[in-house]
């Protein structure tokens, strides 16, 4: 298979990751996007194979202690298949964030919203419309308003106003004295018509290459998560034994150029919310 709109060489998804029930459940690929300069990744998950934890950290969205946090324990990490940044410090994710059965900050009508369920599923929708709150939803994270709707970039991500969607770090300084740039590292994620999960980032994005590049992979329903150089990554784990645990040592980057890297869920100091992804239990 091949996204939508790859020129010669791009877009063929490779598998990547551990085998659940000797099936692959996560693809990757890159893409230049529409008018772009610079390869994005783009990976997508078999969420009939995965199911999905918000982890939460001391500083987004702070108010802890959780039980799950980093540094991803072995319990988790032996079916642990990968992993990915979340959103926005609270203070300017423009909504509010639900886990562990308490609400940290306000949920926000309108606002794009992750949502996991008690079964593991996960879905990305406009809260109060496509997604709300029912019994068996045990996590939400919103970050900002929907990026992808119908299957297309919303008008919001089409804006030339790109500063509503966060304050970026400058070329080549993240110096609250250096002007942000549009085009700066970008990440988001969203869901298919399907179910599946599709996460995309890259280092020179603005909003709406952002939204093609999840939409040039099927997704319906989308958002944006955390941006700038430090914060953005997805990575994948493939442990020698197939019951084996995931580690940095096992651990790959969906693209090469992040800062951050398989290590970084493992860490102590690893602040931030985070998503993970791991084998359903076989029937």
């Amino acid at each position: 298979m091949a996204a939508a709109g790859a020129g010669a060489g791009e877009g063929a998804w490779t598998p990547a990751g551990r085998l659940v029930g000797g099936t692959p459940a996560v693809y990757e690929t890159t893409l230049v996007p529409p008018g772009g300069t610079q390869p994005a990744g783009i990976a997508w998950m078999d969420t009939r194979l995965l199911s999905a934890q918000l982890y939460s950290g001391s500083k987004s969205p702070g108010g802890g202690p959780y039980l799950y946090t980093a540094p991803i324990q072995p319990a988790q990490s032996a079916s642990l298949v990968a992993a990915f940044n979340g959103g926005f410090m609270m203070n300017a994710a423009g909504g509010g964030y639900y886990t562990e059965g308490r609400t940290v900050d306000p949920l926000v009508a309108g606002a794009a919203s992750l949502v996991v369920y008690s079964n593991g599923n996960v879905d990305v929708g406009a809260w109060g419309s496509d997604v709300t709150m029912t019994p068996n939803v045990v996590s939400v994270r919103q970050n900002l308003v929907p990026l992808v709707a119908g299957g297309q970039p919303t008008p919001q991500a089409s804006s030339p106003d790109w500063q509503a969607w966060g304050a970026t770090c400058g070329a080549s300084s993240c110096s609250s004295s250096v002007p942000g740039i549009e085009h700066q590292w970008r990440s988001g994620v969203g869901v298919t018509a399907n179910g599946a999960l599709v996460y995309a980032t890259g280092p020179a994005l603005d909003p709406l290459q952002l939204a093609q590049l999840l939409v040039s992979a099927g997704v319906e329903r989308g958002m944006q998560l955390d941006i700038n150089p430090d914060w953005t990554v997805l990575t994948t784990y493939d442990p020698p034994t197939p019951g084996g645990l995931a580690a940095p040592a096992n651990g790959s980057k969906l693209l090469a150029g992040t800062v951050q890297g398989p290590w970084t869920f493992f860490e102590t100091w690893w602040a931030r919310d985070f998503v993970t992804m791991s084998a359903r239990p076989s029937s």
